[in-house]
């Protein structure tokens, strides 16, 4: 007989309805930070080089394309006092907040416990994240053979702080877990990438966001020239267009010249200057297959 798992079945959850404006009517979501959770003792995966953190990045670009200053990433380890201190202080100082790591049925999985300390918050079995527990896992014989113990320790990636400021957002039809959102700004994430990616991109229709037309355009030129060579001229250009809130800078690659970047509000304002930017620098502007700034575009070298 097979040891492995019986499949999941295939099953459909109702998305949570969008709530008010956790920030108040007619505020938006202007800075952002990211607290990136490790494990406990010798597995602080992220802070000893083991894990390579890519939410915070996918996070950076998430950011960006909607608008949204990230001014913060930290990277902590599992443990008690540090998730306070910093999920206390980052809620005060940015717009969201998102935690991700150190949620699951582990004994140094404490980042629900954690956050509910940090806020004076109880910490309560959500009633229906049990249900979509239940009903995701019911053909997994592996799940229905746990002893009492092991039932425990699952149930308890459904603890969350409870109360007025907290809420459970189902962002996915596909998935039981949620995203736990506490005074309206912090919203706490699982550490598994693709799982991460899948839920702050469901989490959007519930995110007061800023307007589309305060979303930034990025422009990027390439030229062989040394960054060295180029100074002056982007100093006196970052100077002249600073009051417009466009943002220049310069990324060299070694023995393969410089990558210059255009940030800025007005699509068209950047477009002219990266023209500008290439004229004087004998660069060429990177573009993607469809015309696009490219925030990833490469050189052909």
């Amino acid at each position: 007989m097979s040891s492995q798992p019986t499949p999941s079945p295939v099953v459909s959850f109702p998305r949570s309805p969008i709530p008010p404006n956790p920030l108040g009517d007619d505020k938006y979501i202007r800075t952002a930070a990211a607290l990136v959770i490790g494990q406990l003792s010798d597995r602080d995966e992220i802070l000893n080089g083991k894990t390579h953190d890519t939410n915070s990045h996918n996070f950076a670009k998430y950011c960006f394309e909607l608008g949204i200053e990230l001014k913060r990433i930290e990277v902590i380890p599992d443990e008690e006092d540090e998730i306070v201190e910093a999920s206390r202080r980052l809620v005060e100082n940015y717009d969201l907040v998102i935690t991700t790591g150190g949620i699951g049925p582990t004994h140094d999985d404490i980042t629900y416990a954690s956050l509910a300390k940090s806020f004076s918050l109880p910490l309560v079995h959500h009633a229906e994240t049990l249900h979509r527990m239940a009903a995701w896992s019911k053909n997994r014989r592996d799940i229905a053979e746990q002893s009492a113990e092991q039932k425990t320790a699952r149930e308890r990636m459904a603890l969350f702080p409870s109360g007025r400021e907290a809420e459970v957002i189902f962002t996915a039809e596909d998935l039981w877990v949620p995203v736990v959102r506490l005074k309206g700004k912090l919203c706490v994430f699982p550490g598994i990438p693709s799982l991460f990616q899948k839920m702050l991109h469901g989490l959007t229709p519930y995110l007061p966001l800023p307007p589309s037309n305060l979303r930034p355009f990025r422009q990027q030129i390439h030229t062989l020239l040394p960054e060295s060579s180029i100074a002056p001229f982007l100093t006196s250009l970052q100077a002249r267009v600073k009051q417009d809130g466009i943002r220049i800078g310069s990324y060299p690659q070694l023995s393969k010249g410089v990558t210059v970047s255009i940030i800025g509000s007005v699509p068209a304002k950047v477009k002219e200057l990266a023209n500008e930017v290439a004229t004087e620098l004998s660069g060429t502007v990177l573009v993607d297959m469809m015309g696009n700034s490219d925030e990833e575009a490469k050189p052909n070298l």
